[in-house]
């Protein structure tokens, strides 16, 4: 099962980003390249541990429909959200949040499996890892951007 693991710095704190990151409208921003909109379930505000959204978007020339979970969640330091539908036959999406000197290091652990067997495995070794990689350094960019602009 591929894993990628992101860190980003963030001179900021914590309970911010770990709000930032969660937060339904921001999300939708920092893709908003993709399209990317929620369409069901927990559509705006804060996500919690229990809730779901439904998202729509563009990704690899396809509209993709996803619903992930919340299924942990401990303020301010870590949630996690799982695929309940959609494109990838799994995957799971840890978010750390940790204090530092310089304010909150975050760390993205993405775990996903492909489907289509050896078909999947081949995709994910040309181009799924390095497109899901670059899309997660894209939003954490923007989040670092926006939470660094909030201290302000």
């Amino acid at each position: 099962m591929p894993t990628i693991e992101i860190k980003t710095e963030i001179h900021s704190d914590k309970k911010k980003c770990f709000d930032l990151a969660r937060n339904i409208e921001l999300h939708q921003e920092s893709l908003k390249f993709s399209g990317e909109k929620a369409i069901a379930g927990k559509t705006k505000g804060l996500i919690e541990h229990g809730e779901w959204v439904s998202w729509e978007a563009k990704h690899l020339g396809f509209v993709q429909h996803l619903t992930s979970k919340i299924t942990e969640f401990e303020a301010p330091n870590y949630f996690v959200d799982e695929m309940v539908l959609g494109a990838f036959k799994s995957f799971r999406h840890e978010h750390h949040f940790e204090e530092t000197n310089a304010g909150t290091q975050m760390t993205d652990v993405f775990y996903f499996e492909s489907p289509l067997g050896i078909l999947g495995k081949i995709a994910n070794t040309l181009f799924l890892k390095r497109y899901m990689t670059s899309l997660l350094k894209t939003r954490n960019k923007f989040l670092k951007e926006k939470a660094e602009a909030l201290k302000q």
